[in-house]
């Protein structure tokens, strides 16, 4: 540790030019800040300043050492800070942004449990199935479910696979008949950020197929969806959460089990911070831990 003290001593009386003014900014004693530079001069074994009677300035040797070291020791300063911040009780308010019904199936348990383990935060919860810019909402984080982000100034943290089926009512089937292969679906719904048509590209066995979806309904949310689908109104490609209490019911069918859409991600993104806020790591943590463990989707 006297190591490194030297090295702070050597950037201040760098950063001022003064030895003097090292000394009144460490709340040190000159000579104890001469010593420091010497010792570290010593080790190093070349002169890091050039002392004259009227100023201190760096050696090109002296250059080179500062600019190294003040990125490191800084490093340093924010690793030792987070681990004593980690270990701290946490308070303040995380402000979450999420889908509509990943919300309201699985994040009321999440944030009993989170707020059981840390009393001291609050939260505000606003859910929208559509995109926000992280950058300009009002939010420290937001929860989605999608592809790769394309916005690469935002923080993105893959948590999980979502996994997706094709679900249809009994009646619907019985109507239109149990199709054997992309091709006979019709009457698809779509989900869709904007209410708009989308294409399913399914694959099975390196077999793809496209189809349409939307021509009858389309709507952003899942649950409108799942309802629709449950009464007659055609074939769902949605997250198996929505739907697995009506497929568990029987309210709702799943087809073409073999044939499988896009890979879709649960993800967390982030403003950019220059070091994510510990109460929001918590967070991270907590419900990451949840949704892998605890409630796997």
């Amino acid at each position: 540790m006297k190591a490194l003290n030297d090295i702070r001593v050597f950037l201040s009386v760098a950063e001022l030019g003064s030895f003097a003014a090292a000394s009144r900014a460490l709340a040190m004693t000159a000579p104890s800040v001469t010593r420091a530079v010497g010792a570290l001069e010593e080790r190093l074994g070349v002169q890091l300043f050039v002392r004259t009677t009227r100023q201190v300035s760096l050696t090109s040797a002296g250059a080179i050492y500062a600019a190294r070291m003040r990125p490191l020791l800084k490093a340093f300063d924010d690793a030792s800070e987070e681990v004593r911040e980690r270990e701290a009780a946490v308070s303040g308010h995380i402000r979450l942004n999420a889908p509509l019904s990943l919300g309201q199936q699985i994040l009321p348990d999440v944030l009993s449990g989170f707020r059981s383990q840390h009393p001291a935060i609050s939260l505000s919860v606003t859910l929208d199935d559509s995109f926000v810019d992280i950058v300009t909402a009002p939010f420290d984080l937001a929860i989605r479910i999608s592809g790769p982000p394309e916005d690469k100034s935002t923080i993105w943290r893959k948590l999980c696979p979502i996994r997706r089926v094709l679900v249809a009512s009994p009646g619907f089937l019985a109507t239109n008949g149990t199709p054997e292969t992309p091709d006979d679906l019709s009457a698809c719904l779509a989900f869709d950020a904007e209410a708009a048509t989308e294409t399913w590209e399914l694959t099975s066995a390196g077999k793809r197929r496209r189809v349409r979806a939307g021509t009858t309904f389309a709507g952003n949310n899942g649950e409108l969806l799942a309802r629709l689908a449950e009464n007659g109104e055609g074939v769902a490609l949605l997250p198996h959460f929505i739907v697995e209490d009506a497929l568990g019911e029987g309210r709702l069918t799943q087809v073409l089990s073999g044939w499988t859409p896009p890979e879709l991600w649960l993800t967390l993104y982030y403003p950019p911070y220059d070091r994510l806020p510990v109460r929001v790591a918590r967070f991270s943590d907590f419900f990451e831990a949840y949704v892998t463990r605890v409630r796997p989707l």
